[in-house]
C-alpha cells in the first residue's frame, strides 16, 4: 500500500512505524547518526506535494536543514541540499562518492539555491554518500 494512503494528514506514523515500512536497516543507521551525532529529534511533517506525497522526517540542526527523508517500500529517500556554500566541498568530495550518487549530482540542476538531491538510499555506499554530504551541511555556516 502507498505511504500516503497508509498514513493520512490526521494519523502521523511512529517512527517505528516507518522503520517496518521501509524494512531496511539502513533507515535506523542514518536515524541514530543524524539523532546521536548532533543530538536533534526528528520533526515529522506531512506533505501535499505531487511528487512525494505523505509523511516525511526532517532533520534540523541551529534551524538549517540537514535533510529531510522520505519512506518507501524497501528504501527510502534523503533529499539533501547542496547550496553555494556548500558546492566547493562537495565537489572536492564527488570521486569517492558511489557512481550512483556522483551520476545524480551532475545530473541535478542547480536551482532555488543549490542541488536538491532527491538520493535513493538502497545500499550502504549511497548512505555513507548521504552522511557524508550531511555532514558537508551541518558545517557550513
Amino acid at each position: 500500500m502507498e505511504w500516503n494512503i497508509l498514513y493520512d494528514p490526521n494519523s502521523p506514523p511512529t517512527l517505528d512505524d516507518i522503520s517496518k515500512y521501509v524494512g531496511s536497516e539502513l533507515w535506523g543507521n542514518l536515524n541514530a547518526f543524524l539523532e546521536g551525532g548532533y543530538k536533534i529529534q526528528p520533526k515529522f511533517s506531512y506533505s501535499r506535494c505531487s511528487m512525494q506525497p505523505g509523511w516525511n522526517v526532517k532533520y534540523k540542526k541551529s534551524g538549517k536543514s540537514l535533510c529531510t527523508l522520505y519512506p518507501m517500500e524497501g528504501f527510502f529517500i534523503a533529499l539533501v541540499v547542496i547550496g553555494n556554500k556548500e558546492s566547493f566541498e562537495a565537489e572536492l568530495m564527488l570521486p569517492s562518492f558511489s557512481k550512483y550518487t556522483q551520476s545524480l549530482y551532475h545530473n541535478t540542476a542547480f536551482s532555488a539555491g543549490g542541488r536538491w538531491l532527491m538520493i535513493n538510499v538502497t545500499e550502504p555506499a549511497i548512505l555513507e554518500d548521504v552522511i557524508s554530504l550531511v555532514q558537508i551541511r551541518a558545517k557550513s555556516k
